[in-house]
């Protein structure tokens, strides 16, 4: 699954395997972590998932990346943990299949969307996350990974090297169709350029068309398939590239 809405990818967090519950999807909001499936009426967030190359230190990368339409996409800091897991927790159902049950879904975004976690992803140095935010506060945000893919079936897929992992893209609801989503992906695309990285990938549920179709107008195509856990279920991804 994966970004607008939501875009799954698995990483490794730390030594800790994340493969189980990294699955980006996205639900767009005019924006990335864009698009969520069709299966999905109305607006959707969307995650997005890309996967870790050979990149410079995170700190590098300059904090202020864009802005769009009142939306200021920036790099987030450890006190917005509990503002970027309330983000995941209201988006991240809207970007599952269908037929997901609900405890599973609450069982991922307690072990990989908590406020806990989060404060886990932005004090490590292999993570990236930038936050789009307007008057209101969050309203969307992107998780980038550093590094090769971890998974084999993915990095034999991501042919590209080094590349960056779009692991988690959301949008919150009422900001689908507008520049948040664009403006997250122009900035994770940003980052993908100063950080050295020739590619950026990510994972996304064979069921998200309205993703796919997202990520298809930024430039990523097909270029394999995975399987990610969400909960006790093994849902199907695509894994998508982009060249750089």
């Amino acid at each position: 699954m994966n970004s607008e809405a939501l875009i799954r990818h698995s990483a490794t967090d730390g030594g800790r395997s994340e493969s189980r519950h990294a699955e980006p999807e996205f639900v767009p909001s005019a924006s990335d972590r864009g698009p969520i499936a069709d299966r999905h009426p109305g607006p959707g967030p969307a995650l997005v998932a890309a996967t870790h190359g050979d990149a410079a230190p995170a700190e590098d990368v300059d904090s202020r990346m864009s802005t769009a339409g009142g939306i200021l996409v920036d790099r987030a800091g450890l006190w917005d943990a509990e503002a970027l897991g309330d983000v995941a927790a209201a988006t991240f159902p809207l970007a599952c299949p269908p037929d997901l049950a609900a405890a599973d879904i609450e069982a991922f975004i307690a072990e990989a969307l908590s406020g806990d976690r989060f404060g886990e992803y932005l004090t490590d140095p292999r993570r990236i996350v930038l936050k789009a935010a307007d008057d209101s506060g969050i309203v969307g945000y992107t998780m980038l990974v550093t590094g090769d893919p971890v998974e084999p079936v993915v990095a034999h897929a991501v042919s590209v090297r080094p590349a960056l992992e779009l692991n988690k893209m959301y949008v919150l609801p009422g900001h689908h169709g507008g520049e948040v989503g664009g403006a997250l992906m122009r900035a994770a695309i940003d980052t993908a350029h100063e950080t050295g990285c020739a590619a950026l990938w990510l994972g996304v549920n064979q069921e998200n068309l309205r993703a796919q179709r997202f990520y298809g107008k930024h430039g990523f195509r097909i270029v394999g398939t995975r399987a990610f856990t969400v909960g006790a279920v093994r849902c199907r991804d695509y894994v998508m590239q982009r060249t750089l």
